[in-house]
């Protein structure tokens, strides 16, 4: 049996029993979770060992402490996306204007006319690469974005939508380094998370670096076959077609860098991988995504010392509004965007449809829900099956609703 540590509030009971449920029955190896609900803090948990063995290579266990970080794969695209929109806000950068205007290079192969906000769709075409980057390409940051800026877009722009696994990253971040002269992982430092007090990272700090957890990659546990998720335990056979055929654009786009990155090595951890390599702990992607609709704790500190929300209401709206909904030509399902996040549909279930955030392939979890008030974060180890979510954090947001209730 795991010990679990950590604070729940009164009447949030049920979320600590599907957190430590998630442990015996689904799998869970080291996970951490954590709940705002209008500014407050509710429930703070975490539990099991944040090094596992990888490769069956054995190691000693390394218990999951409060100050745990892990990597967040793609919920690094809601931090990336946040920069963005906060230079709109400001004024600095206009979402309608041409990628273009802000980076020159980027008009070759006919996508001068290619708006900002389509990069943070995804309906700039742009999912893969004619020739896969280099893991030296990616720590280098520029031949990456030159490669992008070189590409031909997989379809018209602007006609269809389709999840860019790694590419977003790249596209939406030049566009921050180029509009405020600082990297996408420096913006986000010194713009959002330090006033906010996040353990929350685009590039891992060296003194940061003996907090991080290990990925391991898990098989979907069995017990999820009789789990009252929704899940689908099957995908459709033309969903599994296209993962395995390397010359589909499903394929290529989630094999942008060959060979693949290894997000357990350091120097991949310490590079600005802004589409993949985000690291924190759940506390502080829960109070990422509460400030951005409303207030949220200042350092977790005292009652009534609060921050105002971070998006105006018209910022608001561009992320949790509608911009791409139906078939998604890599994901071969339908899905539903705003402008960076995913909003809540049957392929990415949140809390309502007010919710907006991203999913970590392998199973983390952040988002928020303007209509219950909530922050939520939820970050793994254990690498499941899965691109948009798994049985574990749709056990914890069935719980946080019967609390809610």
């Amino acid at each position: 049996m795991v010990e679990i540590w950590g604070e729940t509030a009164e009447g949030y009971e049920p979320v600590r029993e599907a957190f430590a449920r998630n442990f015996a029955d689904y799998g869970e190896l080291g996970a951490a979770f954590a709940l705002y609900v209008r500014g407050r803090k509710t429930v703070d948990l975490w539990g099991g060992d944040a090094r596992p063995e990888v490769g069956g290579r054995p190691a000693p266990a390394v218990a999951w402490t409060a100050d745990t970080a892990q990597l967040l794969r793609s919920v690094t695209k809601g931090l990336t996306a946040a920069s963005a929109l906060l230079l709109a806000q400001r004024g600095q950068l206009d979402l309608d204007a041409p990628v273009a205007a802000y980076w020159p290079e980027f008009k070759a192969a006919g996508k001068e006319r290619v708006p900002v906000r389509w990069l943070l769709s995804h309906r700039a075409g742009l999912p893969a690469l004619d020739v896969p980057l280099r893991v030296e390409d990616v720590l280098a940051w520029e031949p990456a974005v030159a490669a992008i800026a070189a590409q031909a877009p997989a379809w018209e722009p602007g006609s269809a939508h389709g999840y860019h696994p790694y590419t977003f990253g790249w596209l939406v971040g030049e566009v921050v380094r180029r509009v405020s002269g600082r990297s996408v992982g420096h913006y986000f430092a010194e713009e959002i998370a330090r006033p906010l007090g996040l353990d929350l990272w685009i590039g891992l700090p060296a003194d940061a670096a003996p907090r991080v957890g290990r990925l391991v990659d898990l098989p979907a546990p069995a017990a999820a076959q009789a789990g009252p998720s929704g899940l689908r335990l099957r995908p459709k056979q033309s969903v599994v077609d296209a993962y395995q055929d390397p010359a589909s654009l499903t394929a290529r786009a989630f094999a942008v860098v060959r060979p693949a990155l290894d997000l357990n090595d350091p120097a991949a951890q310490a590079a600005e991988i802004p589409g993949a390599n985000g690291i924190g702990t759940a506390r502080s992607v829960a109070r990422f995504y509460a400030a951005l609709i409303g207030v949220a704790d200042r350092h977790g500190g005292r009652p009534g010392e609060v921050l105002p929300a971070l998006f105006e209401s018209r910022t608001l709206a561009e992320a949790a509004g509608p911009a791409s909904d139906g078939p998604d030509r890599v994901l071969i399902v339908n899905s539903r965007f705003g402008h960076g996040f995913f909003r809540h549909g049957p392929t990415s279930p949140m809390s309502s449809p007010a919710a907006f955030g991203h999913p970590g392939r392998g199973g983390s979890l952040g988002f928020a829900d303007p209509e219950l008030g909530i922050g939520f974060g939820y970050v793994t180890n254990g690498m499941q099956p899965g691109v948009t979510g798994d049985i574990r954090s749709r056990n914890l947001i069935a719980a946080v609703r019967s609390c809610l209730a």
